[in-house]
């Protein structure tokens, strides 16, 4: 039997923290003790947390396609996201790979299936630090989606498929004044070319959205994947996902919409980076506003995989009466729950030694160390 001892740690436990020592055997925690010991390796007084849990993070894609055309070896693409996921205490994520074609990228099969493909190689040869799974990103106006889902979505790789509708005046950007203030500069199109674009993709939604929802749904539910429901932002939006099966509410956009879902029982998720940066990008409710409702549970990196960790230990600072260990809840043991994996997301005998130290007195909460079943990655 392998095994580790941590002393001298603030160990944060669902619900305390606690200054003591916790020992490691085969992968998993074995004991927790309050109070001093001789022996094991000297933590200095920093935390010693969950490894984190990430569900939705497009990270691999920005580094698979760094630039606009460019696109960069799958396999390196993952290494770099996977080091900084790590770095960042991350030792489960759900890597994001959209699928549905469009008129950008017309082959987007082909660039899912070799991130996919990515992921599973670096996974079974065992050359990553966190532990990988598949997010599917379903695109529902898209004509080949329901296509692409079958191809990618029955492998023990794909745990979770979130649906979700882009088309302007949809969700997201209900308004379609705020979507063309929002792309005009980042598409660098006139007024015609972008109100042509906007006339396709609402043609799309009408002829593909809902059949493609209903075949997705239906065959994720087969596949015994969790769902998630995207951008929601209507009684109605959430009403449709409680009569699909949906677990997580992804982004809901407004406060209607996440009571709804919060009273529905949907694990609601949202951006960790609208914590750090006080609100939404695109002018959407503050993520911190719900949590003082009592209304969020789960936080995604979504795009800044530091941003996990960064907001946990904001919270607390930033609403009352919450703890460190509520806080953490949102990025360890909530996020594990919604997705069925009931091995881990907190320091408890028994659950897998994924275990981030923190140092306690910087400024930023800075990651010293990562385990994943015990042994170190990062």
């Amino acid at each position: 039997m392998s095994e580790t001892i941590f002393r001298n740690a603030r160990i944060v436990l669902a619900d305390e923290t606690i200054e003591g020592s916790i020992r490691i055997a085969d992968g998993k925690i074995a004991a927790i003790d309050k109070g001093p010991s001789q022996s094991g390796e000297d933590l200095e007084g920093d935390y010693l947390i969950p490894g984190l849990i990430e569900l939705h993070t497009d990270h691999l894609e920005n580094h698979y396609r760094p630039r606009p055309g460019v696109f960069w070896e799958p396999l390196a693409a993952l290494h770099a996201h996977d080091a900084q996921v790590a770095g960042s205490g991350i030792t489960t994520v759900f890597d994001a790979v959209r699928i549905g074609s469009d008129a950008d990228l017309p082959d987007m099969l082909e660039h899912a299936e070799k991130l996919v493909q990515a992921v599973r190689s670096g996974s079974e040869g065992g050359w990553l630090r966190a532990e990988h799974f598949i997010h599917l990103r379903c695109e529902l106006p898209s004509h080949d989606v329901v296509t692409h889902f079958e191809a990618l979505a029955d492998h023990a790789s794909t745990r979770l498929a979130s649906v979700m509708d882009h088309t302007p005046g949809q969700r997201q950007f209900r308004s379609l004044a705020d979507y063309k203030r929002f792309y005009a500069k980042q598409m660098g199109r006139s007024a015609e070319d972008l109100q042509a674009y906007l006339d396709a993709r609402q043609k799309e939604h009408e002829l593909y959205s809902d059949k493609n929802r209903k075949a997705i749904v239906a065959r994720a539910h087969e596949l015994g994947l969790a769902i998630a429901s995207h951008d929601d932002a209507t009684i109605a939006h959430v009403e449709e996902a409680e009569a699909d099966g949906v677990a997580i509410a992804e982004f809901p956009t407004t406060l209607e919409a996440a009571s709804a879902a919060h009273d529905a029982g949907l694990a609601i998720l949202m951006g960790a980076p609208n914590v750090v940066r006080g609100k939404s990008h695109s002018g959407n409710i503050s993520a911190t506003d719900l949590v003082a409702a009592g209304l969020l549970d789960i936080l995604s990196s979504d795009y800044v995989p530091f941003a996990l960790l960064q907001a946990a230990f904001l919270l607390p600072r930033r609403v009352e009466g919450l703890d460190l260990s509520q806080a953490l809840a949102t990025v360890t043991a909530n996020p594990a729950r919604a997705a069925g994996l009931d091995d881990r997301g907190e320091i408890a005998p028994g659950k897998r030694a994924d275990l981030v130290r923190v140092a306690a007195d910087a400024p930023l909460p800075v990651v010293r160390a990562v385990w994943r079943e015990g042994s170190r990655v990062s």
